[in-house]
């Protein structure tokens, strides 16, 4: 096949969920013996068109800066979009492409593509990472419809949708195509590489990973573990940065046992992070909004006893299965979930195993079967 990815942002030269899957699956489909091109900014240095680990890389756009302020820029995402149809439609319309396979968010790139596809034979797929609905209100704030309009309007533009998980799936169905009509195929992990990453000279007994916002619940985490504190020796450790880390540091500094937790920011380095993983026997993440949860499939894929939080916009419970552990989410009962876990009760299920079903050859597999699909008409 000759498979087409359009997304304004390019691994490696940026090193966001999306764009690493893109490139995952890419470069497994050209190991295979397809040809792969991804459309999509300017990050590179060199030629607009370039060769990288197999793949073709095709600038259709300059270089931009990403995000106003905390969040993702709309006009960039809109410039991209509008600079992305001419180049599209050329080269769909000599049939360049047997699939082309867009990026979802931030959806304006679905429109486009869609345009560019009009009047030739070149199925459109699309990879669903989230569906955010009402959490548009708490994002956009008054702009907040101008979000929900454009999330509906990309949900119901001719398409072949990929889902990450069945939670996504079910949200996507809901303001937009027929829910059969879905297909899942998560998102993914290195396994041998996490086995393997180095681990930290020091490393915590619970271990959080993520942005530090405001669904991630991480207020509830120290609360949890300072009450638990005191029956066991264990450290807490905060992998992460944003808007949120001065109001926890600052509760953290109010706790019994404050002295057993540290932030460790941001780390740039990806290995640090399953470094960070391998050392600690619990992660703990009671986030309320996951559309996936990829640190979950790392951790179970560190050998961490997971907790997680049970809530119906997270898709933890469909990634962890039996081979973790879930909590409300509220202190007490994340405190004797936490407590448990501390003392050495482990899941139904060996959590490395339930890891292999997110590594990377499985997923590229799935999607590739997926985009044949799409080729063959038999979606």
């Amino acid at each position: 096949m000759h498979v087409a990815f359009v997304s304004n942002v390019v691994f490696p030269f940026n090193k966001g969920g999306a764009e690493k899957r893109i490139h995952e699956i890419g470069t497994r489909l050209t190991d295979q013996g397809h040809d792969v091109t991804v459309y999509g900014r300017h990050f590179w240095d060199g030629p607009e068109e370039t060769t990288h680990e197999g793949m073709t890389l095709r600038a259709v756009a300059p270089e931009a800066e990403l995000y106003a302020g905390e969040r993702r820029s709309i006009t960039e995402a809109m410039d991209f979009a509008a600079r992305s149809i001419p180049p599209l439609r050329r080269h769909l319309g000599r049939n360049e492409h047997d699939v082309v396979v867009a990026s979802v968010f931030p959806y304006f790139p679905v429109l486009a593509t869609r345009l560019a596809s009009l009047n030739t034979n070149t199925p459109l797929v699309t990879t669903w990472h989230e569906v955010w609905g009402d959490y548009w209100d708490e994002y956009l704030g008054h702009l907040a419809p101008f979000g929900k309009v454009t999330e509906h309007l990309t949900a119901r533009t001719p398409q072949h949708p990929i889902a990450i998980s069945s939670k996504t799936a079910d949200r996507l169905a809901a303001i937009g195509p027929d829910r059969t009509d879905i297909q899942i195929v998560p998102n993914g992990i290195d396994v041998e590489q996490i086995r393997n990453a180095p681990l930290p000279d020091s490393g915590h007994d619970v271990l959080f990973a993520g942005r530090l916002i405001e669904h991630k619940n991480v207020d509830l985490l120290l609360e949890a573990f300072d009450d638990v504190a005191a029956d066991h020796d264990a450290t807490l450790g905060i992998v992460g940065d944003g808007p949120e880390r001065d109001r926890l540091e600052s509760q953290r500094d109010t706790l019994t046992h404050a002295d057993r937790v540290d932030f460790l920011g941001f780390l740039d380095d990806d290995e640090d992070v399953l470094g960070q993983m391998r050392a600690a026997d619990v992660f703990a993440s009671p986030s309320t909004r996951e559309g996936f949860g990829l640190t979950f499939a790392e951790a179970m894929a560190a050998d961490c006893t997971v907790i997680a939080a049970d809530h119906p916009d997270s898709a933890a419970d469909e990634v962890i299965g039996d081979a973790g552990f879930l909590a409300d989410p509220n202190v007490d009962s994340l405190t004797d979930v936490l407590g448990r876990t501390l003392a050495d009760e482990r899941p139904e299920r060996d959590p490395r195993e339930r890891a292999k079903n997110y590594d990377w050859d499985v997923v590229a597999t799935q999607a590739e079967q997926a985009y044949r699909r799409a080729v063959n008409g038999s979606w």
